[in-house]
Order: structure tokens, then C-alpha cells, then sequence
């Protein structure tokens, strides 16, 4: 094998592991909670709101009552539209990469109170959709 092809075979391990890392890094200001304790966070909460960062057919499909839908690739562009730094936000994902995605985007625009449900998202929702939160333009 050529000194060449060493190198840049070199380079894409250390980026491939180095994405892998960032992804599986913890998030700051992202705290895991029980599905029973969503509830009482709620209630302390007077401003906490649900998003669901599933794709629009996904969260078609099945969703929970109250919460919020900006898919992953436009929570960039449009959080504003729905979501404020000074709000609460539960993150609902059907994934451990797609919470924590979503928490280093909203981290980066201002939001310090973040939080994501341990476990199954859909296992959880009837708990979840009996948990009274703001919708997307409530005030």
C-alpha cells in the first residue's frame, strides 16, 4: 500500500471515530428523566412544551396529544416558530442519536432546560399524551 492511501485511509478512521464520539458525547443541559417524573415537570413548569422531532410521516402515523413536530432537518430553521430559550422542552425521538442531535441545536440557540424521556417513546404514549403542556402557538 502506498504512503498515500495510508494517510487518507488514516484520516478517515480518526474522522470516523471522532463523529462517532460527538454523537455519543453527553449534551449539556440535556437531563434524562422517567416518564413519571414528565408529570411533576410539567406542573413546576408552567412553560414546558413537548417536540417531536420524528419525520412528519412518522409522527402522522402516531404521535402524542400536545406536542410539537419539526423534523430533525428543519429544527434549524423553524424552532423559532413554536419554541422560545425560556421554555421548558421535552424532546421526543425514536432514537438515542436524533434526541441528542436535537438538544446540541436547541442548546446552541439559547435553551438551558432540555430534557428527553428514558425509554421507549411510543411505549409511553398514553402517559405522555395525559400530560398537559402549551401547543405550538398557546400563550
Amino acid at each position: 500500500m502506498s504512503m498515500m492511501v495510508r494517510i487518507i485511509l488514516s484520516i478517515l478512521i480518526v474522522f470516523s471515530i471522532v463523529r462517532f464520539l460527538r454523537y455519543a458525547w453527553p449534551v449539556r443541559s440535556l437531563t434524562y428523566i422517567e416518564v413519571r417524573e414528565v408529570r411533576e415537570l410539567a406542573d413546576q413548569s408552567l412553560d414546558m412544551k413537548m417536540l417531536d422531532v420524528r419525520d412528519a410521516v412518522d409522527y402522522q402515523k402516531e404521535s402524542i396529544r400536545g406536542s410539537i413536530n419539526i423534523s430533525l432537518g428543519r429544527l434549524p430553521y423553524v424552532w423559532q416558530h413554536c419554541l422560545s430559550p425560556e421554555d421548558s422542552v421535552l424532546i421526543l425521538a425514536d432514537s438515542y442519536y436524533k434526541r441528542n442531535k436535537a438538544a446540541r441545536i436547541l442548546y446552541k440557540q439559547g435553551f438551558r432546560k432540555l430534557y428527553a424521556v428514558n425509554g421507549d417513546l411510543l411505549g409511553n404514549k398514553r402517559t405522555l399524551s395525559d400530560i398537559p403542556v402549551k401547543g405550538c402557538c398557546e400563550g
